[in-house]
């Protein structure tokens, strides 16, 4: 049997951000972004959270507004039982380098959120072939979120807050 062209297979990657992106959504987040790039690299998901906080004190308690938050989500997806945890051993000091300075030139890019929180986040997401060809996102109790798409179900394993730190300065 011949080999099937790349272009009839799925882009993995992209479904994993898919289910991702929808979780973000679902939780509150606006997506900014998808796989914005510059010289220096690409992020997957830039997200924008503009939450309310209550103050601690119960009955009568008063929101404060949070200031915005931004997090660049890098975006990992394997197979169950990937070479590399999953991918976190992707997350290099260089690959951080580089999602931290594509980061500093969202910012340049967007100046009306400089003055905004930032963080970067990883997802982890684990990818398995199946027959069926669904596409729901639904919660469940042993990941995240899970979808399904392209012959394959995806499952948000892990989603790390904060999985690094970075020298961008936002101000």
């Amino acid at each position: 049997m011949a080999n099937l062209p790349p272009s009839h297979y799925p882009n993995i990657g992209e479904l994993g951000e898919d289910l991702v992106a929808q979780w973000l959504q679902s939780t509150g987040w606006i997506i900014l972004h998808r796989r914005f790039s510059s010289r220096w690299g690409e992020i997957d998901i830039i997200a924008q959270y503009d939450g309310r906080v209550g103050e601690a004190g119960g009955v009568g308690t008063e929101l404060r507004t949070q200031h915005s938050l931004l997090a660049f989500v890098e975006v990992k997806t394997r197979s169950f039982g990937s070479w590399d945890a999953g991918g976190r051993s992707a997350i290099t000091p260089q690959k951080q380098a580089k999602i931290s300075r594509t980061a500093g030139i969202f910012l340049a890019q967007y100046p009306e959120k400089a003055d905004y929180s930032c963080r970067f986040d990883v997802a982890i997401v684990c990818c398995q072939r199946i027959s069926k060809n669904q596409t729901a996102v639904i919660a469940t109790q042993e990941a995240l979120a899970t979808s399904s798409a392209a012959g394959y179900k995806f499952k948000l394993q892990e989603y790390i807050l904060a999985a690094f730190d970075s020298s961008i300065e936002n101000g």
